[in-house]
């Protein structure tokens, strides 16, 4: 494995290091002000927009698609940097059109989409006029094994038929939301359990979807994003929007998941990248008992071991996205379930020893730590909850010994 990052790469990343000091980070505070001020917070704040039309003209667009058709044409090994400097600021990853759960369904649509399936939904998806959202986990059973999903997805004539429960479904709150992806089960007898599922597109406007709620993450409501529980009731769409086919919904999920995780990991060492660096601020500035924070050992201590710990973690990812590259994802899995579980881990130390520093102020809206520590605390369910990474680990690692 090369360490060196390509031309491309560096080039993308001074680009993207220049615009985010120029436009993203002092935009992050007009962000939240125009949000507040606004009659709702379920509105996109303007300059969210004004951002995006910039970073599309200097043509820091799409970059996490490989396919050069539709993006950058960027390998994951590539693209982790990028994803790393996007990952540092909460909204810049909208701004650049790289965020979730875009991200995944775009590549789901480039993969799998039919030719008017594109047209239809990927076009606008890719020119960020239109966002999206993906309905797969439910409240009613354990959905870290989507094995136990008990959506429904019913054959009528020229229509499929959608039923049922669905959570996290992140991304129904924003007004831009025009269409989701929703795994159901449109074979629930058959042997192959893995067989059972199916993915279909369902447009946002289709009569019987309800809201029931947006659901709160430690108390943030992540508007105008959001998180909805969601209930689909006798929702009808045409049969021409089902993905790859009947049965193929498990196909689906893999492919999209393995790139997901890995996004979610390369921006995890932005954001623990972040924190470290309010730290080192911290620590000179402040001055506790005659001294400053800097002069304690403990704090040495806190800095340096988090210094390690993101340079172990993002040598792993780089391993990942390079695995991902040139031995293709199924060989990776191990090597992403592995970043899956040691990134947000990783992240959540850097940002509690930050928090340790700035003292009451660490856990309050003075500082954007509580928030970060919020989101990358998710992150240990989302794709996927620790537990279900290390029991894969582990069985790859027990076959290689026989």
């Amino acid at each position: 494995m090369e360490f060196e990052y390509s031309k491309r790469t560096k080039m993308y990343m001074e680009q993207l290091t220049e615009f985010m000091d120029k436009h993203v980070s002092p935009g992050e505070q007009t962000f939240v002000d125009q949000l507040h001020a606004q009659p709702t917070r379920w509105q996109v704040p303007p300059i969210m927009e004004e951002l995006k039309a910039k970073a599309r003209e200097r043509g820091l667009w799409n970059l996490f698609l490989p396919e050069s058709e539709y993006g950058a044409g960027l390998t994951n090994l590539e693209y982790a940097p990028l994803c790393e400097i996007m990952g540092r600021s909460p909204i810049a990853p909208e701004v650049f059109n790289c965020s979730a759960p875009d991200t995944g369904n775009m590549e789901v649509l480039v993969r799998y989409g039919t030719e008017a399936q594109k047209k239809q939904w990927l076009a606008p998806l890719l020119e960020g006029k239109i966002r999206s959202a993906f309905a797969m986990t439910e409240p009613k059973v354990a959905s870290s094994d989507a094995t136990n999903i008990e959506a429904s997805i019913v054959r009528e004539g020229d229509e499929y038929v959608v039923n049922g429960h669905k959570w996290w479904t992140s991304g129904i709150g924003d007004p831009r939301c025009k269409i989701l992806i929703f795994m159901g089960k449109t074979d629930p007898k058959n042997p192959d359990k893995y067989k059972q599922q199916s993915m279909i597109l369902v447009p946002r406007d289709a009569p019987g979807i309800k809201i029931v709620r947006m659901l709160t993450v430690f108390g943030y409501d992540d508007a105008p994003h959001g998180h909805g529980e969601v209930v689909f009731e006798n929702v009808r769409v045409p049969a021409s929007n089902m993905l790859l086919g009947e049965g193929r919904g498990f196909e689906i999920a893999q492919g999209r998941l393995g790139p997901g995780r890995i996004h979610h990991c390369m921006r995890q060492i932005g954001v623990a990248e972040r924190a470290l660096e309010a730290m080192c601020r911290r620590a000179q500035e402040r001055v506790a008992f005659g001294k400053r924070l800097a002069d304690n050992d403990i704090t040495l201590e806190r800095i340096a071991q988090s210094r390690i710990e993101i340079e172990q973690a993002r040598l792993l990812v780089l391993k990942a996205a390079y695995m991902m590259d040139t031995a293709g994802n199924k060989t990776a899995k191990q090597e992403i379930a592995a970043i899956k579980v040691a990134v947000p881990n990783m992240t959540l130390r850097v940002i509690e020893r930050a928090m340790q520093l700035h003292g009451g102020g660490g856990v309050s809206q003075a500082f954007p730590l509580a928030a970060m520590w919020a989101h990358s605390r998710t992150l240990r369910f989302a794709d996927g909850p620790d537990e279900v990474h290390r029991r894969q680990i582990a069985r790859l690692e027990l076959k290689k010994h026989g």
